[in-house]
């Protein structure tokens, strides 16, 4: 915000519209709402906004309840380069699981999820997957996750391991990792619906968002706080930088 020729009370509406609405905003449904003449002026203060939604002194999750982690694929088809063949982006999620204090009608568990971590990764090697769940997850915590070799290590590492080979069986998905595929579905359902799709390079800006209002989603206006208190200390990306490629958003 500062230095910017854009009034202080339209940044504050901006944030608050960014941490406030559950689906998020688009560019363009940014640039309407606040009736911006430009839509690359939407799109840049969007992407600042986001560079702001990331603690660095983030807690640990999975200190008491069991964390759940898997990996998906997010992206579009690739057609005409043969059959397996895609582009799309892997992400590894680490979500906490925690019981219910109170029965909720309705409800078809008795736990729900907690808080979020997403991080893309370059692919599904030990040294990727373990790294993000030591970056991510308290030492000691219980750890779920599939059969896949590249969690192995997890063990030896301190954390209280509990792999299942998953096999793509719908009810041991449910049995065992419900909470993280239930965290990838909608994320995909709000990548394709809000926003039609986003470019790998910048997806990890999008992950940062959904995570900070997933784990938010409660409490919306502490989200819009929250927001403005990270962005006073964050360095948001000039627009050289940004589009230069120099730019690495930060990770959660």
């Amino acid at each position: 915000m500062q230095s910017s020729r854009m009034p202080l009370s339209v940044w504050f509406w901006g944030a608050y519209l960014v941490t406030t609405q559950t689906p998020g905003q688009s560019a363009l449904q940014f640039q309407r709402q606040l009736g911006l003449k430009r839509y690359e002026t939407a799109f840049q203060m969007l992407r600042k906004l986001r560079a702001g939604l990331v603690r660095p002194e983030r807690d640990a999750i999975g200190d008491q309840y069991p964390v759940e982690v898997d990996e998906a694929f997010v992206g579009g088809r690739t057609k005409g380069e043969g059959r397996g063949v895609h582009h799309k982006a892997i992400v590894v999620g680490a979500i906490e699981v925690r019981p219910r204090k109170t029965p909720v009608k309705g409800a078809r568990r008795a736990f729900y999820a907690g808080r979020l971590r997403l991080r893309i990764v370059p692919d599904r090697e030990a040294k990727s997957l373990t790294t993000f769940v030591r970056e991510n997850v308290a030492k000691g915590a219980v750890v779920r996750t599939d059969g896949w070799t590249g969690y192995d290590d997890l063990k030896a590492m301190g954390y209280v391991h509990q792999p299942l080979a998953i096999n793509g069986d719908p009810e041991r998905i449910e049995a065992h990792l419900p909470m993280i595929h239930i965290a990838f579905s909608n994320l995909k359902t709000w990548l394709l619906g809000t926003h039609h799709g986003v470019s790998h390079r910048h997806l990890q800006a999008y992950l940062n968002e959904f995570v900070f209002r997933f784990n938010r989603r409660f409490y919306p206006m502490t989200a819009f706080n929250s927001a403005l208190g990270l962005a006073a200390h964050a360095v948001a990306p000039t627009y050289k930088k940004f589009y230069s490629g120099d730019w690495m958003h930060p990770a959660t």
